[in-house]
């Protein structure tokens, strides 16, 4: 049995698999549970909704910035000419850049976990939608990625806002900080994150919209938490 294996055995024993717990009492779990690990774990939520994101009527999609960011370094590529392509460049951003940023993207080199754009350089960008697209990084306005102010955009983006996007089953995945964050930075967090989804309800969602939320770390268990304690957003997701 390898070591990381018995590390994860040891974090199983120590939960009930079949109990609903506590967003606090889980938050703790997973912090102690990561204590030991070599790198600084991902705590990550997933959510599932009682929603079919075929229909239109039912996608659920935004961006939020978390209270306390998400503890990631995130990289971020810019389209922008001129005085926007050095406020862009001021703010942070890692590539600036237009005609060369583009092939750069169809030679298929992206390192990269966010793209913004002004309005202007959406023509170009539209031409990169089959390659962009598929990967979630197409610039939208409606989520804030396609705007003239680039440097408030890139700004948000390195402090830690969060694009989500219910997949076809209508679950959410997010990141919602790090193990070495206090417990109440991500108890905020979650909440902040819970109450972002009840806020985007798309208007073809019937019955119970929040079903099911689980919170788990890179290498740790999954714990399943009781929908009362996740009070931020009760009102809009009973």
């Amino acid at each position: 049995m390898t070591k990381t294996s018995k590390k994860m055995k040891a974090a199983m024993a120590k939960i009930d698999r079949e109990k609903f717990y506590d967003l606090a009492e889980a938050v703790k779990i997973l912090k102690d549970t990561a204590k030991d690990r070599k790198f600084n774990e991902t705590i990550e939520i997933a959510m599932n909704l009682n929603v079919d994101p075929r229909h239109a009527d039912q996608a659920v999609r935004g961006m939020i910035t978390l209270p306390h960011g998400t503890g990631a370094t995130i990289r971020v590529a810019v389209f922008a000419k001129d005085a926007k392509a050095e406020e862009a460049r001021k703010a942070g951003a890692d590539v600036v850049g237009a005609e060369d940023l583009a092939e750069q993207i169809k030679a298929g080199n992206m390192p990269f976990e966010r793209i913004i754009a002004t309005p202007d350089m959406m023509a170009l960008v539209g031409q990169l939608g089959k390659v962009l697209g598929p990967k979630g990084l197409m610039p939208n306005p409606k989520l804030g990625t396609v705007t003239p102010d680039v440097a408030k955009a890139v700004k948000d983006a390195k402090g830690g806002s969060i694009e989500f996007r219910a997949e076809k089953a209508g679950i959410i995945h997010a990141g919602v900080g790090k193990a070495s964050f206090d417990a109440k930075m991500l108890v905020e967090n979650i909440r902040a994150f819970v109450a972002a989804i009840a806020a985007a309800r798309p208007t073809g969602a019937k019955g119970t919209y929040l079903k099911k939320v689980v919170l788990t770390s890179t290498m740790g268990p999954g714990l399943k938490i009781e929908l009362d304690t996740l009070k931020a957003d009760q009102a809009k997701a009973a």
